[in-house]
This record gives structure tokens, sequence and C-alpha cells, in this order.
């Protein structure tokens, strides 16, 4: 599989507070922010996989409302994350 375990502690090391601190909202919005980029790889050579599609958008959705969340608790972490991760609205 593309995301092993020892990728996602990577993440929650970098992102959250610890690497057992998997609910942060930074280290989702990282783990999604990977596997968006991977699914877009995917569907650039496999134009005609619907599901996997699906499965974007719906990834998609789940990271902005993650964002939305971000900044509204805490306007700074949600720019340190943006920036972080090149992220543009």
């Amino acid at each position: 599989m593309y995301l092993s375990s020892e990728k996602k502690v990577e993440f929650f090391e970098k992102y959250g507070e610890s690497a057992t601190n998997t609910g942060s909202s930074e280290a989702q919005i990282a783990m999604f922010s990977f596997r968006i980029s991977h699914l877009t790889e995917h569907l650039k050579l496999n134009k005609k996989d619907f599901s996997t599609q699906r499965a974007l958008i719906t990834l998609v959705g789940k990271r902005r409302s993650l964002l939305d969340y971000l900044k509204k608790k805490d306007i700074n972490r949600y720019r340190a994350i943006i920036k972080d991760l090149n992220l543009r609205r």
C-alpha cells in the first residue's frame, strides 16, 4: 500500500503534537493532502476510474471541512498549515 504505518507515524510526528496524537486537525489535513495527491496522480493515468474519482471528491470535501473548522477555531494554526502544505484557497 502507498501509505504505510511508518509514513503515518511520520505525518503524526511532524504535524501533530506527538506520534500518538492521530486526532489533530493538522495531522489529518496533512494525511488527506497526501492521499489527494496520490489519487490525483492515479486519475491522470486512469481517466475512467470513477470510483476513485468519487473517493477523491469525498477526500477534498473532508479536507475542506477540517480547514474551515481550523480557520474558525484558530486562524494562526490555519495559516501555518496552509503555508506548510502549500495549500491555497
